[in-house]
């Protein structure tokens, strides 16, 4: 288990275990998310993770950060260089930390072109994709 991340079965429970600053970013990155593209949300993996073909985009909470990922990230870094490539699938990562943030403007170009990625090439958890 990750060290200060939520143990939820579903979203609201994840949202409603964490306060602060956490909270606060995890609500506005998850509003932003909400509002650029229709996708399934669902806990996976211990966190909010999105999906649209596959999965798309996570949101995780922990004791002293916030991470926003895209499976595709890697091909998203033009629009946000805070993505940080690591892990499978083309995973790119940012770290947000207390007085982090990321404009919804950004926050919107990157989860439709992620959607947009995987409507394009497949899902991004399957091999061939």
């Amino acid at each position: 288990m990750i060290p200060g991340a939520p143990k939820a079965d579903n979203p609201e429970d994840y949202i409603a275990q964490l306060d602060g600053w956490r909270l606060a970013t995890v609500e506005a990155l998850r509003a932003a998310v909400k509002a650029a593209a229709s996708l399934d949300e669902r806990i996976k993996w211990t966190h909010l993770v999105y999906f649209s073909n596959g999965p798309v985009l996570l949101i995780r909470a922990e004791a002293e950060r916030v991470l926003f990922g895209f499976w595709r990230g890697k091909r998203l870094r033009h629009i946000e260089p805070r993505l940080k490539p690591g892990g499978k699938f083309e995973l790119a990562t940012m770290v947000l930390r207390e007085g982090d943030a990321v404009d919804e403007t950004i926050a919107t170009e990157l989860v439709r072109a992620a959607v947009a990625l995987n409507r394009e090439v497949g899902d991004p958890s399957k091999p061939s994709a």
